[in-house]
């Protein structure tokens, strides 16, 4: 069956036989969260200068988006100190069943909440938000079509105004044959988060690029097993595309963000003291057993910030410090 790939993608990770909904993504694919348990101890400083800035509320909130198997949420929650656990209301949004093993205290929803006071936090999860493709022809853009059985393509009809209005501002196709990832429906989910945070910080985490760098060919990709594999609508892996992160700031600013920050993963994390730093030698001598961890803590901190790979990636943060009132 031929459909757009934003239809495609929606029924292959969503839909009743759909990836998110069969499968573990962490049996497939490793984030920075599985990377390390830095990644959750960042997460939870960026919630205490959060919480600090608020004036520490009762209850504080802790969103996140696209949680998975719900490690972070869970490692963020048993590191919280006292004063903070005691009033940390954590809530976790995946369209997946629960897992059995996920401390109680952490609801489970398959949307974000209203009203939110504190940190939300989504990592990699506007990659999988469905988004169609363009290809640019003689006669202008046309979306691409593809069978959701075998992944082949043709090209359709040409994208409504909206479509053709956000790729003339964000993402614009000069040559026949140059492609480009419509992200107007990354630009509304993320715009939704930041209306529903009634005070505090959101931040996006993910594969990014930035106008003026856009691939001329697009990036929809698949993974299954760990490794990337042909990008076949079916149900079989997980489909993921690259967020061009300023149209969403953009859209996070229209819908009432007072403060912006784009940044990389590698300076965010450094920020929140992830350095990747080496303990001295001299521990070696004096506790080899202590070294020999601080040696693998700092690897792993050092895959985290790695310009190349996970410190590569877009950190896009946003915040509120006014509550709305009707």
């Amino acid at each position: 069956m031929e459909v757009t790939w934003r239809e495609a993608m929606r029924r292959a990770l969503y839909g009743a036989e759909g990836f998110y909904l069969r499968e573990r993504p962490d049996r497939h694919f490793r984030t920075s969260v599985h990377a390390s348990p830095a990644f959750a101890e960042a997460v939870l400083r960026l919630l205490l200068r959060v919480d600090a800035a608020l004036g520490r509320p009762d209850p504080v909130d802790l969103v996140d988006m696209g949680s998975g198997n719900g490690l972070l949420a869970a490692r963020v929650l048993a590191a919280a100190p006292p004063d903070l656990s005691k009033r940390l209301r954590v809530t976790a949004v995946d369209l997946s069943p629960r897992p059995g093993d996920l401390d109680p205290r952490v609801a489970w929803e398959p949307e974000a909440p209203y009203g939110a006071g504190g940190l939300v936090i989504a990592n990699e999860w506007l990659d999988n938000v469905p988004l169609d493709i363009a290809e640019m022809t003689p006669d202008g853009p046309r979306l691409v079509l593809v069978d959701t059985s075998t992944g082949e393509e043709r090209l359709g009809p040409a994208p409504g105004p909206e479509d053709l209005a956000w790729l003339e501002r964000w993402w614009p196709l000069r040559s026949p044959g140059e492609r480009a990832e419509i992200g107007r429906p990354r630009d509304e989910a993320w715009a939704s988060v930041i209306r529903r945070l009634a005070r505090g910080t959101a931040v996006a985490v993910d594969y990014a690029h930035l106008a003026g760098r856009r691939p001329p060919l697009g990036t929809v990709a698949g993974y299954r097993d760990g490794s990337a594999v042909p990008p076949t609508p079916d149900g079989s892996c997980d489909i993921t595309a690259h967020v061009a992160l300023d149209a969403c700031a953009a859209a996070g600013e229209r819908a009432g963000a007072e403060a912006t920050t784009l940044t990389t993963q590698r300076e965010a994390l450094r920020d929140l003291g992830v350095t990747g730093a080496r303990p001295p030698l001299a521990l070696a001598s004096t506790d080899p057993a202590g070294y020999v961890r601080a040696l693998g803590r700092a690897s792993q901190e050092a895959e985290l910030i790695d310009p190349a790979g996970l410190g590569g990636f877009g950190w896009l943060r946003q915040s509120r410090h006014r509550e709305e009132r009707s």
